[in-house]
């Protein structure tokens, strides 16, 4: 999810394992997750959710932080963005591990879907 988006799932997009994994693996657990997530809602009668803005610039650090253990960012690829010229070089799939990733979304939403802000249904 992206701060400033309500409600809009991003299904093996930014920040996840996506390209890195078997696709079909994440996109079910992506899927799973954001199903859970929808269902939870429901129960909390709220109708839109968010990621927080503090929540998503400690998420891509991590990102960030895991990449740089790599030789993905050294590289000249399309991972960074450099088969487009004048684009910010930035290595945006999650390299943590598939295991580690489930984990943490696991985490969050246990945590009652901590680093995302829920409004009530009805509200602006």
């Amino acid at each position: 999810m992206v701060a400033g988006f309500p409600n809009l799932f991003i299904v093996t997009g930014p920040g996840s394992p996506s390209v890195l994994s078997n696709m079909a693996v994440s996109i079910e657990q992506h899927v799973e997750w954001i199903s859970d997530c929808i269902a939870w809602m429901g129960q909390r009668q709220a109708g839109a959710i968010e990621a927080t803005e503090a929540a998503q610039e400690a998420w891509v650090a991590h990102v960030n932080e895991a990449a740089e253990a790599t030789v993905y960012p050294q590289a000249n690829s399309w991972y960074l963005g450099a088969n487009v010229p004048g684009k910010p070089r930035v290595f945006m799939p999650y390299i943590g591990g598939f295991p580690a990733y489930v984990a943490k979304c696991d985490d969050v939403a246990a945590r009652g879907y901590e680093g995302f802000a829920v409004t009530a249904a009805g509200q602006a």
